[in-house]
């Protein structure tokens, strides 16, 4: 019988269907798919019993990993069924397609053709049909059937006539000739090879080698576009072109091995060129034998009572009628997702799209991850990290997890560390969330993280692999190399937070050696007070996870010192912009030695504020909030506070530097003078006192003052300024009621003489 050609679409359980009905028809001695040969040494593996789809072919370069390709596999993709099919009937089962060995050596580009009908062949089929959407045609035509018929021969015909009026439209892509001889491939150039041309021959050679090894029915299986390509006729007519053409490639050396896939990684939403819309909804199609549309519709039912909604059997049943009668006037063979997501949004919802967005995500591309055997060959790296998600229980899920994390318990703690080690070798498979109402009341004991496996991590093991075998080994290399190139205080000390919270003592040692060496020659002090908090930070860390952290309260020392000493030359002469930067510096800095709760560091920075204080020039901004923080830490009481108040508001100073000087004072909260007679009448009188163009000028830096504080302060001070006036104007009245006036103009004579004016009669 020779050569049989199944031109398949890469995901459909039709095409499925229909294949294993012509293999068991055809009962062929040798069986070829679409596929990399590199990976044929691990094709035993495939029917192994722990074997779990979706999953993949990972293809990577050796010493190059971040040079991978992922070959993914539904239960429903035909080339996975075909190679079962071979496999367990020990058969020849071979992959065909050109080696990922050459591609990755040539970096082959993805394909981009000009035509549409290359780029799409079956939407340029569906067109043709009437159709506006080629994954709607394809789905009623081919995924829906049931009857088994060849329908193969059809689909190379329709190929062949596309691939025609593809050429003869000269819209196809631009080949680049590869001369014949020794000289072919003597001087390569990137990218100047046609990747499909290149395929096509090696998948000839492929056939060609089947035959002479004494095959006489050979099974291939191929993406459509290539079953014209493939016949008999085309590989007696270019064995010596494709001789030519295949002749001297370059190779690299990768490896393969099989990974867990997503459907969500299945679905054209992931970016997959080959993906489809709805991979859950085919997984249905291919696991469903009978009442396909009333499985489907029940399943819909019992994730929206699952979700809080309600739903019946009365609505499935009126749902399946209207799923049916749409399909029927639309001349459909079965009711499709169209039809049925109508027939939901419909009875089950109401017309609100809400539901509609759960079902997509639940059921019509579906979270389902795969799962391969514990024999499958792995990097060393890969091994730890699942024997240590065995060990702490957490499986990798496709689905959006939440876990909360209590770092008082040891196997809580254990994980935090291992998800902080695979953050720090960039595998984000948990990220840290923001602590909520919800923490319990954990503090720095509590952790939330939001966990999602997704494949491509398989890849940066991998890669991670180069900085060792274990997750501990390959993460301590990593920080000490990161290490070693850091310059900047910020960049270590960000280091050694992580490496604490990796819980890594001897990357913590080597980044701590770092960053002494760094800190004893620099002399930036805003660099030092930037450097402070994260240090406290770690103290803290340290603290929660039973860390010693000696050697980081002697560099905190250190810090703490120096920006002591050189904090007022460092605030001197500051313009409004640089003044406020410093300001930020001053309050980080302020509640880091607050948190640390050292007396002798509290000490030193009080007596330091206390000398900003009274420092000359100092811009306002500083000068006031020095005086806040002295007056919140009890240093200064409230009656010496409102004495440097009074000062700064005198009528010696600048109106701009006094508001300056209110503005620091207050930053931050607006309590102060809700509850302080002194302060109140003190800003009262100065501001009551200033003339008009002073006012003008100064009314929009009180404005944004005042703007910073809550809304229930902003209303108390508003009241209290409104009683204020109440009062003066009551006193005002009441000084007034009983002035005699004849008695003062009695008067003015005698003052006018003592004033020397002369006072002229009305």
């Amino acid at each position: 019988m020779g050569i049989q050609i199944y031109g398949i679409r890469h995901h459909g359980p039709g095409s499925s269907r229909s294949l294993l009905s012509a293999l068991q028809a055809l009962q062929p001695d040798c069986v070829l798919v679409e596929g990399p040969p590199d990976a044929n040494n691990v094709l035993p593996l495939l029917p192994h019993e722990e074997m779990q789809p979706p999953i993949a072919l990972l293809l990577h370069h050796t010493e190059q990993p971040q040079q991978a390709a992922f070959y993914p596999f539904a239960i429903f993709s035909p080339e996975y069924q075909a190679l079962r099919y071979g496999l367990e009937n020990k058969l020849p089962t071979r992959f065909m397609d050109l080696p990922q060995a050459h591609q990755m050596a040539l970096s082959l580009p993805a394909p981009n053709f000009k035509s549409e009908i290359r780029r799409d062949p079956i939407s340029a089929l569906a067109k043709a049909a009437g159709y506006h959407d080629g994954e709607r045609w394809w789905e009623h035509m081919i995924e829906h059937r049931r009857d088994g018929a060849d329908l193969f021969a059809a689909i190379g015909e329709a190929m062949t006539e596309l691939r025609e009026q593809a050429n003869q439209e000269a819209l196809a892509d631009e080949v680049i000739e590869i001369p014949s001889g020794e000289e072919a491939h003597s001087e390569p150039v990137e990218n100047a090879y046609d990747r499909e041309a290149l395929r096509e021959a090696w998948m000839r050679q492929t056939i060609r080698q089947a035959e002479r090894e004494g095959y006489e029915r050979i099974a291939v299986v191929c993406g459509a576009w290539h079953a014209p390509a493939l016949t008999s006729e085309v590989i007696q007519q270019t064995a010596k072109d494709d001789a030519a053409l295949l002749k001297g490639l370059p190779k690299v050396k990768v490896a393969a091995t099989w990974t867990p896939w997503t459907y969500g990684r299945l679905s054209y939403q992931s970016g997959y060129g080959a993906g489809i819309e709805s991979p859950g909804w085919y997984h249905h199609l291919w696991t469903t034998r009978d009442r396909v549309v009333i499985r489907w519709l029940t399943r819909v039912a019992h994730l929206l009572r699952a979700e809080g909604l309600d739903v019946s059997s009365a609505h499935i049943i009126e749902a399946v009628r209207l799923a049916e009668a749409l399909a029927a006037v639309r001349e459909r063979p079965l009711p499709g997702l169209p039809e049925m997501n109508e027939a939901v949004r419909a009875i089950f919802s109401f017309g609100d799209e809400l539901p509609l967005r759960l079902i997509h995500d639940k059921l019509i591309v579906s979270e389902t991850l795969g799962r391969v055997p514990d024999a499958t060959p792995l990097a060393p790296l890969q091994q730890d990290l699942q024997r240590e998600q065995k060990r702490l229980r957490m499986p990798a899920e496709a689905a959006e997890k939440t876990l909360d994390l209590d770092l008082r318990k040891p196997n809580d703690l254990e994980r935090s560390c291992l998800l902080h080690r695979l953050n720090l070798l960039g595998i984000a498979w948990g990220q840290t969330q923001h602590k909520t109402q919800h923490a319990g009341g954990k503090g720095t004991f509590h952790e939330l993280w939001r966990l999602r496996w997704q494949p491509e991590f398989v890849v940066n093991l991998i890669e991670a692999g180069l900085w060792g075998n274990t997750m501990v080994e390959a993460t301590t290399s990593f920080v000490r190399a990161k290490a070693e190139k850091a310059t900047e205080l910020a960049a270590l000390i960000g280091l050694l937070q992580r490496a604490l919270l990796a819980a890594l003592p001897d990357a913590v040692n080597h980044v701590m050696a770092r960053l002494q060496a760094e800190a004893a020659v620099a002399s930036d002090v805003a660099q030092l007070m930037e450097a402070l908090p994260p240090l406290a930070e770690v103290m803290r860390y340290g603290n929660v996870r039973q860390t010693d952290t000696t050697l980081v309260g002697a560099v905190i020392n250190g810090f703490v010192a120096r920006v002591c000493v050189g904090l007022p030359s460092a605030c001197a002469s500051l313009n409004d912009e640089a003044a406020t930067a410093m300001l930020e510096r001053l309050r980080h800095t302020h509640g880091a030695i607050q948190l640390l709760q050292r007396d002798e560091w509290q000490t030193q920075w009080t007596a330091t504020l206390a000398q900003l204080t009274d420092q000359n020039g100092l811009h306002g901004l500083l000068a006031g909030h020095s005086c806040r923080l002295l007056l919140d830490a009890q240093r200064f009481t409230a009656d010496e506070t409102a004495r440097r108040l009074s000062l700064a508001l005198s009528t010696a100073n600048e109106p701009a530097q006094a508001a300056a000087w209110v503005e620091g004072f207050l930053q931050g909260s607006g309590q102060l003078l809700i509850h302080d007679d002194a302060l109140w009448q003190v800003l009262d009188e100065w501001v009551t006192a200033l003339p008009t163009e002073s006012f003008t000028a100064m009314l929009p830096l009180m404005r944004r003052t005042f703007a910073n504080f809550t809304a229930p302060e902003r209303r108390q001070l508003g009241e209290r300024a409104k009683r204020g006036v109440v009062r003066v104007m009551a006193k005002t009245q009441a000084a007034t009621a009983n002035f005699d006036v004849t008695r003062a103009e009695a008067v003015l004579p005698l003052v006018a003489r003592l004033l020397g004016l002369e006072l002229h009669a009305a």
